[in-house]
């Protein structure tokens, strides 16, 4: 018994000894490379920098292109919060309709949902329709294309932990005289707390850190979201490593700082629904 706690305990030694190499060393290049000069910079080794430029190269990233990162960091948190707020309403009424309300509707919404998750986006069509109702490149239909996107995932989510909680609260609130609208918003949804808020950090990461769908659905300057920086410090012809790194210091340093802090909700909320009774 003791022997095989030693080896439970080395193999968990050796596992986080993977996952630092894996996950931190990455992080490690990207920071010193980020405080190098540019000159340095441009030999792309694991080094460290003969000098530290870090705060001077931030400087420079946030002043550059007439202060592009500030916008697009303006950009990136207004798009996220429109998603998330819209993709949890949409996708947790839809997730509860599905479970509650069996029939012809729900089959063809679960098909529909089953399919968003299989079925990879066709960008092309897309745009032909965003074209067609003159929206192409807007904010708005920047904000419909991330919850299309995630709408699949999110119900999963949503509709795995509505089937735990007991039908007998439907039932006693419909007894009490409340509305499809009221039984929802105020017996289920806040049962919903655990879960809606993995829902919206992992989209909301999901969104922000996002690169493909802005560079195909957006067009036009001041609407470049945060990924879309990284064209300021790498072109064709030039690349300015010690500034690309910095920016990806920047945009990357937000979403890992908020994965840290809320890492046990998500936990929480992904198993809450197969463990209650």
């Amino acid at each position: 018994m003791k022997r095989q706690k030693t080896l439970n305990w080395v193999w968990g030694v050796v596992a986080l000894a993977i996952a630092a190499v894996v996950f931190l060393l990455p992080f490690a290049f990207i920071f010193l490379t980020a405080s190098k000069s540019a000159s340095e910079a441009m030999a792309l080794k694991f080094s460290w920098p003969t000098e530290w430029h870090l705060w001077d190269n931030i400087v420079q990233v946030f002043q550059d292109n007439n202060y592009m990162l500030v916008r697009a960091f303006n950009n990136s948190i207004w798009l996220t919060i429109f998603s998330v707020a819209v993709m949890v309403v949409l996708c947790s009424t839809t997730a509860y309709i599905i479970d509650r309300r069996p029939g012809k509707i729900s089959k063809i919404a679960n098909f529909l949902v089953l399919a968003g998750l299989t079925i990879p986006p066709a960008v092309v069509p897309t745009i032909f329709i965003l074209q067609f109702f003159h929206i192409y490149g807007t904010f708005f239909s920047m904000v419909l294309i991330e919850v299309a996107y995630s709408t699949s995932f999110t119900v999963m989510i949503f509709r795995a932990f509505i089937s735990s909680i007991p039908r007998e609260l439907d039932e006693a609130a419909v007894i009490d005289g409340a509305g499809p609208l009221r039984l929802f918003f105020s017996v289920i949804f806040p049962l919903l707390k655990s879960v809606t808020v993995t829902a919206i950090i992992l989209n909301s990461v999901f969104i922000f850190n996002d690169f493909t769908n802005p560079l195909y659905f957006m067009n036009g300057a001041g609407s470049e979201t945060v990924q879309l920086t990284l064209f300021n410090f790498n072109s064709q012809y030039l690349s300015n490593y010690n500034l690309l790194f910095a920016d990806i210091l920047l945009i990357t340093v937000p979403m890992v700082i908020m994965f840290a802090i809320f890492n046990r909700r998500i936990v929480a909320g992904m198993t809450a629904g197969s463990v209650k009774g």
